[in-house]
């Protein structure tokens, strides 16, 4: 669980942050968010202001609250009429983070708090959470061995003639018996995830999803993931999958095939892996994102393989790394235009991927760490095609 130490760091880093931008304090509303800071996940309000110690206000469940939290005044929220009283009339201008509240809570607590100005602190939490303690990438190197597990497992139970959900169900129920938990947890608008994908011949169906594979999924609801369609020999399956463990997310895919693939996705094989190999590489503090996106769109050019890269032709995703940690989409992103240079401790997924239709998906991904001597493998297992 989250130490007191790890709590009061995050929180130090914050006010710095508050303080920087004449912030007054910020209100911090978003679940993962709260946890981030607080250690507890219960339906709360954490007050931070730019000096002074924290408050947070719980809902439910205050008993389980005050067991987790590591915040010393936790107490139960306030009437709307006790809830002014709070804030000194010295607090002028109070952050949120508008990246993920919704508008009626906006509303609610402007209402609540009349007179002040809210401000916008999604950049300032966001780059906080961007950089991961050392406690934190133990937690991250501990879901990487556990997923890498689950892969390793993939030959005792795949097996011609399989549905694609079928792979995925017995690869889900592994992994929640090794104790995944299931939540992976998204950022951005209109995204959403069931632990992850096993997909072969559905692969290569455009989706919402912003990646380069979504598969076809079990209905037009829930268009993501495997569908019920049969694995075909001499077919790439592609299983991509996250692992969870308190709350830490890994993401990688490895790839498999009944029979033998085509030379050129054999091609499109090697050419992810030079990709992937020259990205984590130069995983190093201070590079600019952007940069290592499109060094890796010159690299699938070269290869003759542009139009399939990150995505069906037409539909390619303009990224070829993300952030992970409490959530799948943290910062940074190797995306075109993303000027940012990388920090040392950031974690990463790259995920070099081909879309050619008629053929297949290819690809690979690992989760890494941004070191001064490049990224650091956190999913530690073999990238090779596995042929059954």
């Amino acid at each position: 669980m989250l130490t007191k130490w790890e709590s009061e760091q995050r929180i130090i880093r914050l006010q710095q942050g508050l303080r920087a931008t004449g912030i007054d304090g910020a209100l911090i509303i978003y679940p993962i968010d709260i946890y981030y800071f607080s250690g507890t996940r219960q339906n709360a309000t954490l007050w931070i202001p730019a000096d002074g110690n924290p408050l947070l206000l719980v809902r439910k469940s205050y008993s389980r609250a005050v067991k987790e939290s590591l915040i010393e005044d936790t107490r139960s929220f306030p009437s709307s009429k006790e809830f002014p009283a709070l804030f000194g009339d010295a607090v002028r201008k109070v952050g949120l983070t508008f990246d993920i509240i919704p508008v009626q809570q906006y509303n609610y607590y402007t209402k609540l708090l009349p007179g002040r100005e809210f401000v916008d602190i999604s950049g300032i939490n966001r780059d906080i959470r961007s950089v991961k303690s050392d406690w934190e990438l133990e937690q991250m190197r501990r879901s990487g061995r556990r997923l890498c597990g689950i892969f390793e497992q993939v030959p005792e139970f795949l097996r011609p003639g399989m549905r694609e959900l079928d792979l995925a169900a017995e690869f889900e129920c592994r992994l929640r018996k090794a104790g995944s938990e299931g939540y992976v947890r998204m950022r951005a608008f209109n995204q959403e995830l069931f632990m992850g994908l096993a997909v072969s011949s559905s692969a290569g169906q455009p989706g919402f999803f912003d990646g380069a594979v979504t598969g076809g999924g079990l209905s037009n609801a829930s268009p993501h993931g495997a569908t019920i369609d049969e694995i075909r020999p001499n077919t790439p399956i592609l299983i991509d999958y996250t692992g969870v463990f308190n709350g830490y997310i890994v993401d990688m895919t490895r790839m498999f095939v009944i029979g033998s693939l085509s030379a050129e996705l054999r091609h499109a094989f090697a050419t992810a892996l030079a990709i992937q190999r020259q990205v984590a590489e130069r995983l190093k503090p201070g590079v600019v994102c952007e940069e290592l996106f499109l060094s890796s769109l010159a690299m699938a050019e070269e290869a003759g393989l542009a139009q399939y890269y990150m995505g069906a032709p037409g539909e390619n995703a303009r990224f070829v790394g993300h952030g992970t940690g409490l959530e799948l989409d943290e910062l940074p992103v190797l995306a075109q235009g993303f000027k940012s240079p990388l920090r040392a401790g950031q974690t990463i997924a790259i995920e070099p991927k081909f879309v050619i239709p008629g053929q297949g998906v290819i690809g690979i991904e690992n989760t890494f760490v941004v070191s001064d001597g490049g990224g650091v493998k956190l999913t530690d297992l073999a990238d090779d095609i596995v042929s059954l």
